[in-house]
Parts: structure tokens; C-alpha cells; sequence
């Protein structure tokens, strides 16, 4: 069965691969020669660089919008997105399962060994570390990790919480998934990736609600 899910997921990402290629651009009436046009002359047509945020106008092809250390080029000839850190969305940046060159892990497939374990979750170097928290350390900003729905708590971390990616308030409780505290550690779930050597400003907003209850906090203290 895993051969005939290799064997089909490898001639999608060959149609896909052609698609790329050749422009073809299902529905948009622009003709393939047209789609493959690059004015700036960086590798990448413009009809593409338009598609996904990219300026057809100038040479962008080193640039890295999203962060994930995998240039705008190579994001194209992979056909991956340019604007997203995690495409296939396993927890494992674009750039690190490129330059990993791990068989282990795939840059558009989130179970590259259909084992019903997302890439992010193994542990492909067996280092005790899960593949998605391997690059933690050599993040400048550890908020740089895709939160699609602004909980607060990356995206890669909230199967560890037993929290939804697509949902700020897994338990419908009113409080936030950033604001629960899912280890009972005393520490919010959205702080629980705050180091000295973090250098984020102010986490990206993670920590405003904390101000916030503090003033609420030194309010009950007062007396009228």
C-alpha cells in the first residue's frame, strides 16, 4: 500500500513540476509563452513572482520574504511557497528539509513516509530531538515560526499542546491556546519558547496580554 502512496504522490509532484515549468495557468486565459515571461531576468516569470507577492520588476531571486533561508529561486524551481516558512506544514522550515537532504523528510510532503507521523514529529538524526525543534537554536527569533491562527503558539508546537493549528481556542473556553498553561508548568503555553538570547521585540505581541493582566492585577490591589 506505502508503494502505490509513493508511487502516486510521485507523479502528482511531477505534474506539478511540469506545471511550474511550462506557466500553465488553469482559468487565467495567458498564454504559456506569456506565463513564462521575467522582465527582470531572475529566474523567475512574473506571472509566478506576481502570484505569490513578488515584485516582477526587480531581481529578487536571493531574496528570502519568508524567512526560511531557502532563496525566492529556489522556492520557485521547487515550487514551493515563497511567502510561507513550512509549506507542506509538518513543522519542518522549507529551508531546513532542503539543506537537512534528509530522506526522512520531503519540502512538499508533511509524511514523507506515510507512517501517519508528520515530518516535524520524527526524529530522523535520532538525537532525541524532534525534527521540527531542531533548528530552535539557530533561530534569531524563535516567533519567526509560522502561527496560522494567531494563538500565539506556533504552528509546530501545538500538537505538543494538544491544541488545533487552525484554532486559537482549542477548548472553546474563552482563553486563548497561548494563555492555557497545557503542562501545568506555571509558565503560558505562549512563553514557553521565550529565552535570554531571543530576540524578538516583545515576541511579536505574544506578551501585550501579559501587560495587560498585570495592570488588571495591581488594579484589585488598590483600594478606592
Amino acid at each position: 500500500m506505502h508503494a502505490r502512496q509513493g508511487a502516486a504522490k510521485t507523479a502528482a509532484k511531477i505534474l506539478f513540476g511540469v506545471a511550474v515549468v511550462f506557466g500553465l495557468t488553469a482559468g487565467a486565459g495567458i498564454p504559456a509563452q506569456a506565463a513564462g515571461t521575467d522582465r527582470d531576468h531572475d529566474g523567475m516569470p512574473n506571472i509566478w513572482e506576481v502570484r505569490h507577492g513578488l515584485n516582477p520588476d526587480r531581481a529578487n531571486a536571493k531574496g528570502d520574504a519568508d524567512r526560511d533561508r531557502l532563496p525566492n529561486l529556489a522556492e520557485y524551481r521547487r515550487g514551493v511557497n515563497p511567502l510561507d516558512e513550512d509549506t507542506d506544514s509538518d513543522g519542518v522550515d522549507d529551508g531546513d528539509e532542503v539543506s537537512d537532504d534528509l530522506p526522512s523528510t520531503d519540502i512538499d510532503d508533511a509524511d514523507t513516509d506515510d507512517d501517519g507521523i508528520e515530518d516535524g514529529d520524527e526524529d530522523a538524526d535520532h538525537d532525541d530531538i524532534d525534527n521540527e525543534d531542531a533548528d530552535d537554536g539557530d533561530e534569531g527569533c524563535l516567533a519567526d515560526d509560522d502561527d496560522v491562527d494567531e494563538d500565539n503558539v506556533s504552528d509546530e508546537d501545538e500538537n505538543d499542546n494538544r491544541t488545533l493549528v487552525r484554532d486559537a481556542d482549542t477548548d472553546n473556553d474563552g482563553t486563548e491556546d497561548g494563555d492555557e498553561d497545557a503542562d501545568h508548568d506555571g509558565v503560558d503555553d505562549e512563553d514557553e519558547d521565550d529565552e535570554s538570547d531571543d530576540q524578538c521585540d516583545d515576541d511579536q505581541g505574544e506578551d501585550e496580554d501579559d501587560d495587560q493582566d498585570d495592570d488588571e492585577d495591581d488594579d484589585e490591589g488598590v483600594d478606592d
